[in-house]
This record gives structure tokens, sequence and C-alpha cells, in this order.
């Protein structure tokens, strides 16, 4: 039953992108994605619980799990933040990502058939994880926001004014507010993360992962200080969204 319940989500999921898509290529602007994208959520929730139910803790214990949060976290924070600032081509942008990353969870492997009840859990692991993922969702979306700014600055420099995509894409202004508000949401959130990382606990010393999500989070804060402290344009902080998120992730992979 949770599986019908992401295969639900990523078809839905791969319908609200393909149809911002096409409104966007004919020059108009869609409110249906973020329709979609609120039922992506409720699958996304009704696998979650199923999950949770069957582990009797936080469904984040194989990685077909974690990619799954991580995709509710990009939806959630999508449905807050792309309506409140009037971005709606902000979900044609994420519904692939959270297609991708579902896809992801279904290949055989990743997400365990038959889940194991839990008999003890650890509340600082459970926030631990939670709090991280959460935090991963907000700087993909804040990644996402840079590329719809880099896109929009890129149009801008070749004077590709006429095409549907520039039409309908927000104002830089919001991306940037947007973007930057991700950053913090998320920056605050890995330092939940960390901190109930390191209350863990322990018979050996910290592990590699925790070791590497504490330099992400430097990474994050160092970005967010030089931007408050000297100032950054709005394509350098989109640019350093974008590739910090990316090799974050290239590094987790591979440990």
């Amino acid at each position: 039953m949770d599986r019908w319940f992401l295969l639900i989500a990523t078809l839905l999921a791969a319908i609200g992108g393909a149809w911002g898509m096409i409104s966007v290529h004919r020059g108009t602007r869609s409110h249906w994605t973020v329709v979609w994208m609120v039922a992506v959520l409720f699958c996304q929730l009704g696998f979650l619980s199923i999950r949770g139910q069957l582990r009797s803790t936080c469904p984040l214990q194989d990685i077909g799990e974690i990619l799954v949060f991580l995709a509710w976290a990009l939806t959630l924070f999508y449905l807050l933040i792309g309506p409140a600032y009037r971005i709606s081509l902000l979900g044609v942008f994420s519904a692939p990502l959270v297609c991708g990353l579902q896809v992801a969870a279904l290949i055989s492997g990743l997400l365990t058939a038959s889940p194991k009840r839990e008999v003890t859990t650890n509340v600082f692991h459970s926030l631990h994880s939670a709090t991280s993922v959460l935090a991963y969702g907000a700087l993909a979306l804040a990644a996402v926001a840079g590329i719809m700014f880099l896109v929009l600055d890129r149009q801008l420099k070749i004077h590709h004014l006429k095409s549907g995509l520039f039409r309908n894409l927000p104002p830089a202004f919001s991306l940037l507010v947007s973007l930057e508000r991700l950053l913090w949401v998320g920056t605050g959130l890995l330092t939940l993360g960390v901190v109930a990382g390191f209350l863990m606990p322990r018979t050996t010393p910290a592990h590699l992962h925790l070791i590497v999500a504490l330099a992400v989070w430097v990474a994050y804060v160092g970005l967010l200080a030089v931007k408050t402290v000297r100032g950054l344009t709005g394509r350098k902080l989109a640019l350093a969204a974008v590739v910090m998120f990316i090799l974050s992730l290239l590094v987790f992979a591979r440990i």
C-alpha cells in the first residue's frame, strides 16, 4: 500500500511539472501546478505515515525513505514559499526534482520491502535525521530558486525577452528574497540537526557523515555571513546556493 502512495505521488509530480512546462511554452501562467503539488504532498504523507507505523519511529531508516522524506520536505517548502511570494513557476522547476527523488526511491534495493519495527529509538537520533533532511529540503529549494535566477539573468543578458519562460519568470528581487530566506531556514534546521547529532549517545567517535554535516553547516554559515557582512551580488549568491547544494550531495553520496 505504501508503494502505491509513492507511485501516485510520482505520477502527480510528473503531470504537474509537464503541465507547467506546457503552459510556460504557450506563454501563459498556470496555477494548477500548486494544486498538483498539494496532491503530491498528501500522497507523500500517506506513504510516510504507513512507513512510520511499520517502523514505529520516524521513517528515515533506509535510503529510499530518506529520498521520499527529502522530496516531501522540498514539496512542503515550495507550498510555503512559492504561493506566498507569487512564485508559481518555482513548482515547475521543483516538480522534476521531486519526481526524480521518488523514482530513485522506487529503485530496487533502496526502499526496504518489509520494514522492521524499531524496538528502541533515541530522541536525538530522530531529531538529527528529521531536521537534517528538512534542512536539505529547504536548501534544495534554495538551489532551485538559484537556478531560476541564473536563467533569468542569462535571458536578460542575451536580450531574450519574448520567450514564454521569460514572461512567466518572477521578478529577480522576489527570487532573491525567497532564496535568501530559504538559506536561513535550511541553515537553521541544519544547525539543529548537527547539535542533535553530537548529542546522540555513541560508543565510538563522531561518525564520518556527522563530520561532513558539520563541514556543510560551516560552509552555509560562511555564505550567509559573507552575504550579511560584505554583501553578494544576486548572481554570486544564486550560483553559490546551487554549487554548494550539489557538492554537499556528492560528498554525502561518497560516504
